[in-house]
């Protein structure tokens, strides 16, 4: 059977598969070393407002809270078209891993001083929520300018092979 993937239906503005929002700066601010794939407990106008590309990662961190992992100051915004059920839009949301991974990032987390950092905010192929989290160190301003002067030298350097070959 072919692998069917949609990112938006038609007309709908709805998203079924795909990325819902995206922390950029997080790979500017963390050196990321693993990244894990977790579900989230999410309520039902949640998923509406995610559905319609509707979230900010920019502040959100994770956590330990009562030895499980949650997802803090994730922004998701009140769904409009909800009557009755609404949502708080930064609430704690638990993060769905199996405890073995739960305790080595948390075990990482405390030992070695490394952040979890959100990277993105999906949905699967089946349609559910999904969160990348990161696990990753600080980065001082030396390394942010390593980073960008290899970034612009390779640039550089695939210009230059362009041009001459």
């Amino acid at each position: 059977m072919a692998d069917k993937k949609k990112s938006n239906t038609k007309g709908s503005g709805l998203i079924s598969t795909g990325r819902v929002a995206e922390n950029r700066r997080a790979r500017h601010e963390y050196a990321i070393q693993e990244t894990h794939e977790a579900g989230l407990v999410l309520q039902g106008t949640e998923v509406k407002s995610l559905r319609l590309g509707r979230a900010n990662l920019q502040d959100a961190y994770a956590g330990a809270k009562d030895d499980e992992l949650y997802l803090f100051n994730l922004h998701i915004p009140e769904y409009g078209k909800a009557t009755h059920f609404g949502h708080e839009a930064r609430r704690p949301r638990k993060l769905l891993m199996h405890k073995r991974e739960v305790r080595k990032l948390l075990g990482a987390v405390s030992r070695k001083g490394m952040a979890l950092v959100p990277l993105s905010l999906y949905f699967n192929a089946r349609g559910i929520a999904k969160i990348q989290i990161g696990l990753g160190q600080g980065k001082r301003l030396v390394d942010k300018r390593e980073t960008a002067k290899a970034r612009d030298w390779n640039r550089q350097k695939q210009r230059l092979l362009r041009e001459k070959g």
